[in-house]
């Protein structure tokens, strides 16, 4: 599930990924004083395994590249025949990757069949599935309960066998999953050591897996603090992919805010003060937009009570009212009751994956787009391309962080940013521009990185001699003539070493 308003984490906290390299043949486990002892890997562990990627990074700098060498390794364990489970950002941006069996150092050649960035989840398969005829999948459990203990299992950094830590489950919550950095699902907190390297193993409670160990909360005064993806994102992550194919997370799209003033209460007519949030927002392209409206209480999600503070009862648990939502798939219906002109009201909201949110989400799998022209280089807006130049400017911030919230994404889908110059005669005086949102070329507005290219490169008929971009905010026009552009471009390719000078998306 998707915040629509960015969270700010504090500065001394950081969730990190637990991928690392390890080799491996026994297992560590605690004895009764704590000390760590080896154990010789058993049948119950068979089905856990290392899984090392070999990856290929995007630059987004010179996205003109096919990108930088990357990779690690993490745990997988066996789901079903030929399939196993380990986390996305574990083989995110593969390029080759490998399997080995405990006990056996031999690499077995492997494949990516789904992945889910959005609940950090994926599923492999080995090319040649023989070394584990006979090994059973491990079992999928439940929610565990809260102050009952938990093993984690992996290859941690540091050792090259199997780890077995044990731990207590703490808390139950929603929480933001760092390999996207914007999706929202149920997480389940526990005091286990969850090292790198254990990413994507089991954490089991008997004989059952009751979660895939994903993230860690490290810095401050924080210690053994790890997390687990719990088994309703596992089995709706497994659910989803049964037709071969993966169609992400829903999202009823909308904000909300706790009704807990007494003064609020009464002005509202609110028969009671213990259930109900107010809809603050609701997006313009989402499941709720022309069902929902903002002053509406939500007062009940498919039968069950919304509390004031934004909790609702799944299972026995007290959760986010969201987490309904999270167990249902696109074109599922679900009834909500709410308080709208003092009178309760019951609708019906047609669940749909809101697209505008992924600007602000980490991107894996695809190559950069870019378009050059005259030395000038152009890039769609997103999260990785502020971080990779670092950019500050207010009005990119402004697009940026508002791009969902002020609907910014029904005029411009994809903001163009002007990121860099590559120094040429041609270009000269121009780099102060950069960092900046392009608004027209020759008066055409700029929604798209195509509106771009084709408003560069393929100018109407009434194109002058020269190209006018405008920025946003910005007074005076970028200026080029064309037929010194023509006469620059195979000469900035060749110095910069350019194979060419655009990509708009789709093969290559």
């Amino acid at each position: 599930m998707v915040l629509h308003k960015m969270r700010i984490l504090s500065r001394f906290f950081t969730f990190v990924f637990l991928t690392a390299s390890a080799v491996f043949s026994s297992f560590w486990t605690e004895d009764a004083r704590g000390e760590p002892a080896v154990v010789e890997a058993s049948d119950r562990f068979a089905g856990i395994v290392q899984v090392e990627n070999a990856a290929i990074e995007p630059d987004y700098r010179t996205p003109w590249h096919g990108g930088v060498p990357g990779g690690g390794s993490g745990t997988g364990w066996l789901v079903g025949e030929n399939l196993f489970m380990t986390n996305a950002h574990v083989v995110s941006n593969a390029n080759r990757l490998i399997i080995r069996k405990v006990g056996n150092p031999e690499p077995l050649a492997a494949k990516l069949l789904h992945i889910a960035h959005d609940c950090d989840l994926a599923l492999l398969s080995l090319v040649d599935p023989t070394p584990f005829e006979g090994v059973a999948p491990l079992p999928l459990g439940g929610v565990p309960r809260l102050d009952t203990e938990v093993i984690a299992v992996g290859f941690p950094i540091g050792g090259d066998r199997l780890s077995v830590t044990r731990g207590v489950v703490s808390r139950i919550d929603f929480r933001t999953y760092s390999h996207s950095g914007v999706d929202q699902h149920l997480a389940i907190q526990i005091d286990a050591a969850i090292n790198p390297g254990n990413s994507g193993g089991p954490v089991i409670q008997g004989e059952s897996v009751v979660g895939v160990a994903f993230q860690g909360l490290s810095g401050g005064s924080t210690q053994n603090v790890g997390y687990m993806i719990p088994m309703p994102v596992v089995k709706r992550f497994l659910t989803d992919v049964e037709d071969g194919s993966y169609d992400h997370y829903v999202d009823l799209a909308i904000s909300t805010l706790p009704i807990q003033n007494p003064a609020q209460i009464k002005a509202l007519g609110l028969p009671g003060g213990e259930l109900g949030v107010m809809v603050t927002s609701v997006e313009g392209s989402g499941s709720s937009s022309g069902v929902l409206e903002v002053g509406d209480v939500l007062l009940e999600i498919e039968g069950s009570p919304v509390l004031s503070n934004g909790l609702i009862e799944v299972e026995g648990d007290l959760v986010n009212l969201n987490e309904i939502v999270e167990r249902r798939f696109a074109g599922d219906e679900v009834m909500v009751k709410v308080w709208r002109d003092r009178k309760e009201k019951e609708l019906t909201i047609t669940l749909k994956r809101f697209l505008p949110y992924l600007i602000m989400a980490k991107q894996y799998g695809k190559r950069p787009k870019y378009v050059i022209y005259a030395g000038l280089v152009f890039q769609p807006l997103d999260r990785q391309l502020i971080e990779a130049y670092g950019i500050d400017d207010e009005v990119v911030a402004y697009f940026f962080s508002n791009f969902t919230t002020d609907e910014i994404y029904r005029e411009r889908p994809e903001p163009v940013v002007l990121t860099s110059v590559l120094p040429d005669a041609v270009n000269t005086h121009l780099r102060e521009f950069t960092h900046n949102i392009v608004d027209e070329v020759d008066g055409r507005m700029i929604t798209c990185l195509d509106d771009l290219y084709h408003a560069l490169y393929h100018p109407d008929e009434k194109a002058g001699e020269f190209a006018e971009i405008k920025l946003v905010e910005e007074g005076r026009p970028l200026v080029l003539e064309r037929e010194r552009v023509k006469v620059a471009r195979e000469r900035i390719l060749r110095i910069y070493d350019v194979p060419e000078d655009h990509y708009l998306g789709g093969e290559g």
